[in-house]
């Protein structure tokens, strides 16, 4: 009954960021693919097409050339959308960005939630580094929110961390070498 801009319309010589780009359905993709060779989008129920101006960035975790080769993600497409690639590592391999991106998220939640808990304790902070976060960042980001909820005081403790985080095996060397400000993961059997 009334007329809606898409998303392409609304990022109009802007930026477009499309998550999970993986997850797009085949059909969908051939769409794309078409939006982004044109540089035209038909809005629905309009009989005419528009220019768009865009500038398209999309993510996945997934392995798009292996999902190229497997025909689950079109090759044509892949290579549209590899002008520019940029590689995150996950968070397991980045240990040293932890501490300050889990802070941000304390510094998130707190305001969000209204929770005194301003700081993440030593040992809390132990178990954060020597869990292996398969979820990577928007796991860590779960963990915080759960801890600020859980937390008593203005400090996150062990005990407010999710029970995997709390007994991650302690990684192979020592965790206080490898971080020399935090110190020895000894929170297990707390």
């Amino acid at each position: 009954d009334r007329a809606r801009r898409g998303y392409f319309e609304l990022a109009h010589r802007g930026t477009l960021f499309l998550d999970e780009i993986a997850e797009l359905a085949l059909h969908l993709q051939v769409k794309l693919l078409h939006v982004l060779e044109e540089r035209r989008v038909r809005p629905v129920g309009s009989e005419k097409e528009i220019d768009i101006d865009v500038r398209l960035i999309a993510a996945t975790n997934r392995d798009l050339p292996c999902e190229v080769k497997e025909n689950r993600f079109r090759e044509d497409l892949f290579y549209r959308l590899n002008v520019v690639t940029l590689t995150l590592p996950s968070l397991h391999e980045r240990t040293e960005d932890i501490p300050e991106i889990a802070q941000s998220y304390v510094e998130h939640f707190r305001r969000q939630i209204g929770s005194d808990a301003k700081l993440i304790s030593d040992t809390a902070m132990a178990a954060i580094l020597a869990y292996p976060w398969p979820g990577n960042v928007r796991e860590l980001a779960n963990a915080i929110e759960r801890a600020i909820i859980m937390a008593a005081g203005d400090e996150i403790e062990v005990g407010d961390l999710a029970v995997d985080i709390q007994m991650a095996p302690e990684p192979s060397g020592n965790l206080a070498s490898a971080h020399p400000n935090k110190p020895d993961p000894s929170w297990v059997g707390r």
